[in-house]
């Protein structure tokens, strides 16, 4: 693994996360309370053995830069770092980056270096757990070219997902995008035998989905990069790669969710406060990284709290209701607030600390007797003493006041604003 760079591509505007995304980077999206997105794959590769870890961005990367700055730290003797290439004016050209391919090709000279023999691809969007190690075995008892890895899917979903059509070897043959005729989807069809065969339960998954993880041997990315224009990798390059060189694919059956969407976030957030979480955040073996804020342990008085997570450094008072939901740090939460199904994310600071208060300086809380249902509130903000901010109540499903966004049906409560006591949003 020391002869492996991880590549994680920090995406675009990430305009189906507005706006989650205004203020920040995609990967800069919190997650679960205290994580980022980015910790997710930038954790996959240090518990893989991969320390040698890319970062390519270009929109909103302030907080991205600080996080990554104030969160992987490496000795001097280990090798290892975590780096962010952002797009910049350089001899060879200005261009913003064009896509995930024309990303990666306009940082060629960082993977050209002595010692790299495998570069591993990876999104910086993604929730899961995977040993690229295992990939790489696959990848290497192959001898193949580029590894891709790929998720079972029954015929439903394969209608959202690229799908790969394979030998009997494992070696694709074929890749249709979003196949949605049944002529389409019997085209990429694989039997469930091999699945099994290869000590995955098929339970009646018939189609392998690319999961954008792809491991290419170091040589062959820079020849199929520079003898082309292509701009994408999942679109272009890896329809080449298929054709012109060995591409194998390699199963995985844990959990995955491409986390692009609001809708996809929400779901993604809440299902890891449920009772049997699909993705387990506490795993000693694979551990999730994140910052170490230097944070008090949170202090409740008599509250009801069931299905939740709830982070460092908050005060949630007495007579507080929080059923499946997400709290971030630093959370103030007064007297008698109900909080239910709703993502809560927290504060950057604590509004006792003067010298990093907002411009208005307004107390960053939520007020006494609010009632939040069904909706995502970003950091710093204020709800006022009863206001209600309710999914229920929903109207007009694109509304935008500027503060306050409904997007697939989830009431988004913009980063630093000030919700006035009593306002609903009916």
């Amino acid at each position: 693994m020391r002869s492996m760079v991880g590549l994680i591509l920090g995406g675009g505007k990430g305009t189906r996360l507005f706006p989650l995304t205004e203020y920040r980077s995609k990967p800069a999206v919190p997650l679960a309370g205290k994580f980022r997105l980015i910790d997710i794959p930038v954790s996959n590769c240090l518990n893989s053995g991969v320390s040698r870890i890319y970062l390519l961005t270009q929109f909103n990367s302030v907080s991205l830069h600080r996080h990554i700055r104030d969160t992987y730290k490496f000795d001097r003797f280990n090798g290892g770092f975590v780096e962010i290439l952002a797009a910049q004016q350089t001899m060879e050209g200005a261009d913003w980056y064009q896509g995930t391919a024309d990303a990666v090709r306009k940082n060629l000279r960082y993977l050209e270096q002595p010692g790299i023999e495998h570069v591993l691809i990876l999104s910086g969007d993604q929730l899961y757990r995977m040993d690229y190690r295992e990939m790489l075995k696959t990848h290497v008892d192959a001898s193949a070219d580029v590894t891709i890895a790929a998720l079972p899917v029954d015929r439903e979903d394969a209608q959202g997902f690229g799908i790969m059509r394979l030998d009997d070897t494992g070696r694709v043959k074929g890749f249709l995008e979003k196949p949605q005729t049944d002529e389409d989807l019997e085209m990429v069809w694989t039997e469930p035998k091999w699945l099994d065969d290869h000590g995955i339960p098929s339970r009646g998954r018939g189609h392998l989905a690319s999961m954008g993880i792809y491991l290419f041997n170091r040589d062959v990315l820079v020849e199929l990069l520079k003898n082309s224009d292509y701009q994408d990798f999942g679109k272009e390059i890896f329809p080449m790669a298929m054709r012109t060189h060995h591409v194998q694919v390699h199963p995985f059956d844990g959990y995955w969710e491409d986390i692009g969407t609001i809708k996809s976030f929400y779901e993604a957030n809440l299902a890891l406060a449920s009772r049997n979480p699909p993705f387990q955040l506490m795993r000693q073996d694979a551990p999730i990284y994140t910052e170490a804020r230097q944070l008090p342990s949170s202090r409740f008085e008599k509250s009801e709290i069931s299905n939740s997570l709830i982070a460092d450094g908050c005060t949630i008072e007495e007579g507080v209701v929080i059923q499946n939901s997400v709290i971030g740090v630093r959370c103030h939460i007064e007297k008698s607030v109900v909080i239910k199904d709703s993502i809560i994310m927290g504060n950057d600071f604590y509004p006792t600390d003067k010298e990093n208060r907002c411009e208005d300086e307004h107390p960053m809380h939520i007020g006494e007797g609010a009632v939040i249902e069904g909706a995502i509130v970003d950091k710093n903000c204020q709800i006022g003493a009863g206001a209600k901010i309710l999914r229920d109540n929903i109207k007009e499903e694109n509304y935008d006041n500027g503060k306050v966004t409904v997007r697939d049906g989830i009431v988004l409560v913009r980063k630093g604003t000030v919700i006035p006591p009593g306002w609903t949003n009916s």
